[in-house]
């Protein structure tokens, strides 16, 4: 029942045709990377490469690459976990009380891991430069492990119980890392090992640290999965694998998983921190170099027939939405329960996850009063903006449900249709500045730092949206290309923005100037400035990914007919969205266009690739 190893994962998946094997050389700078992103993109097949070039292990890639398969790897144990959610359980008073659930008693037992003597996991040793320098984008600064389960313990209370796993970047060389002795780990600002790592600064003692790859799927998943405070993820990991995860303690050491198929055993130095980066990520530009901590790498491990997986990141949709969507079907249900009152949420994965987020909520408290507006909406949304990875949201629009009960949360153009139809600038935007963002989001004061805006509508349609540009419709000079993007959005070309951080450049102020609060062009309540509007308009995924990640609500939030009331800011005509690049914004991804040439060779007549790529 389920996989203990990555190794029986791999069998299974071969023998049910949804692996192959990559049999000829391929590099692990750029050339592997740039083969997952196009099989992902093709809905293709999990990805064994058994010749690497430089390295005697093999990589696997695109393992998580489909929902399908996402499913598929934990047939055996889906059916408990739902039933869980059904009954609305929570994981840690099943492992505390696990007989006392019917019908998954036995399963809830699988949440306790299992101390060995020994596992496979440490049979062997090697360096740090004998595992796959991957390298995904150009512009990358070394190599990185792009599925790591990074491990610790609470330095107040050691032990699985108190412990952390997340997936946290990890730079193995490049830059000014000592060769074979460390790597860099970067962690965003909210994460559990923040909490251990800063405890141990208190205590002025090394943060043990061990960095597992490979092992059973459930690991991986487990690693990345939004649980409760106090549940550990190794328990979680036991639950989805359907067995209890063996752990071998080393010797002052902490644990590692008996089955994984690499293990990195150290500590962070707490008082060393070196530039990490930069590298390709997840919203589609490069993280740039910035200090993060330093492990210090005592020893590698590795298994017999260890197996090297990984991931490519970029511009979404990458594998890792499948990830993001496996964890929906697992959690969702039970987002009334966290958060009263809200419906639904969803991370619109297209903007990067964190940079859109929409919500329903629900005005429970004042039936059939005038339409005066959202109110307990409002208190919604700031428990969404409260909550774990939901708190790194930059622009939330939240509605309610009780204006349409058929809104449907994941269906983009009428979320945004409905919204568009019922808000009032001048009241339903509510502003957070100097707060922290995403790490990996440039489009702020600074790493870590910016707004966040809240938009909220409630009763009935206010406006018709219009779907066809105004006749004769004059920009101001500089201004071009007016573009539909849906129902009541407009995009225009720019001219090139030339202001910093501080926001000094007046290009978009003295835009909404030219117009008065009864202009044609108020007809649509959102206008967006770009750089390439034909680019934006061109499709849907464009137009969020584009304005939502190339914009910072406190400082590109603009409108026709603005000011404030009550210390309130709004306006009376359309609102405006500045998101052309900045001049600090980080740098778009962009392939190498040489090895998408090799990538088409393997995809022409005869090659390992014909027929599941372009």
């Amino acid at each position: 029942m389920g996989y203990r190893n990555l190794q029986s994962c791999v069998r299974d998946l071969e023998q049910h045709g949804q692996l192959i094997r990559i049999d000829c050389e391929v590099d692990p700078h750029l050339e592997a990377g740039a083969i997952q992103r196009r099989v992902y993109a093709a809905n293709g097949p999990a990805l064994l490469f058994t010749n690497v070039k430089g390295c005697r292990f093999p990589l696997l890639g695109n393992l998580f690459g489909t929902l399908e398969r996402t499913r598929f790897l934990f047939r055996d144990t889906l059916p408990v976990i739902e039933k869980m959610v059904a009954l609305k359980l929570n994981p840690r008073h099943a492992l505390r009380e696990p007989f006392s659930l019917p019908g998954i008693g036995l399963a809830a037992l699988h949440l306790l891991p299992k101390k060995v003597s020994q596992g496979l996991s440490t049979t062997n040793r090697c360096a740090l430069s004998d595992l796959p320098q991957l390298v995904s984008w150009p512009e990358d600064g070394g190599a990185f492990i792009t599925l790591p389960q990074v491990y610790s313990e609470h330095p107040d209370s050691p032990g699985v119980r108190h412990s952390n796993l997340g997936m946290y970047r990890i730079q193995i060389s490049g830059n000014r890392y000592t060769p074979e002795e460390e790597v860099g780990l970067h962690y965003q600002i909210h994460r559990g090992i923040g909490v251990h790592h800063s405890r141990a600064l208190e205590q002025g003692r090394p943060l043990k640290v061990n960095i597992f790859v490979g092992g059973p799927p459930s690991l991986t998943v487990a690693a990345v999965m939004p649980l409760p405070e106090g549940m550990p993820e190794l328990a979680f990991a036991g639950l989805l694998g359907g067995h209890r995860i063996p752990m071998q303690q080393l010797p002052g050491q902490l644990p590692v998983p008996a089955e994984a198929d690499f293990c990195l055993v150290g500590e962070i130095d707490l008082h060393k921190r070196l530039p990490e980066g930069p590298f390709g990520d997840h919203l589609g530009y490069y993280s740039l170099t910035h200090d993060f901590p330093v492990m210090r790498v005592t020893q590698v491990y590795h298994r017999p027939d260890a197996i090297w997986p990984f991931t490519t990141v970029g511009r979404p949709p990458q594998e890792d939405t499948s990830f993001g969507a496996f964890i929906h079907e697992l959690t969702g249900d039970l987002i009334p329960d966290l958060l009263p009152g809200v419906k639904a949420v969803h991370a619109v994965d297209a903007a990067g996850v964190h940079p859109l987020l929409f919500a329903i909520g629900s005005e429970r408290y004042t039936p059939g009063l005038p339409d005066d507006g959202p109110l307990e909406l409002l208190t919604q949304a700031n428990a969404i903006l409260g909550q774990g990875q939901l708190s790194l949201a930059k622009y939330l629009w939240i509605a309610n449900a009780q204006d349409d009960p058929q809104l449907d949360i994941h269906r983009i153009p009428d979320f945004f249709r409905h919204m568009l139809e019922r808000v009032d600038w001048r009241r339903d935007l509510h502003f957070t500045t100097r707060t922290s963002i995403d790490t990996l989001d440039y489009s702020g004061s600074g790493l870590n730092r910016g707004s966040k805006l809240v938009i909220a509508a409630t009763g009935s349609p206010k406006r018709e949206l219009p779907t066809r540009l105004p006749d004769n419709l004059s920009l101001p000079s500089r201004f071009s290309a007016p573009q539909v993007v849906m129902p009541g959005i407009l995009a225009m070309t720019g001219p090139a923005a030339k202001g910093g951080r501080d926001n000094n450049d007046p290009t978009i102020e003295n835009f909404c100037a030219c117009f008065a609060d009864d202009h044609p062009i108020n007809r649509w309540p959102l206008l967006v400035i770009v750089d390439d509007s034909r680019f934006c308009a061109a499709t849907l995924d464009n137009f969020v990914w584009n304005v939502f990640t190339r914009s910072d609500p406190a400082a590109d939030i603009y409108g026709i007919g603005a000011g404030f009331s009550g210390k309130h800011w709004g306006c009376r005509g359309a609102l405006v969205i500045d998101a052309r690049a900045k001049p600090h914004h980080a740098p778009s991804l962009v392939a190498d266009p040489a090895i998408e040439k090799r990538v088409d060779a393997l995809a022409a007549a005869g090659g390992v690739l014909h027929g599941i790529i372009d």
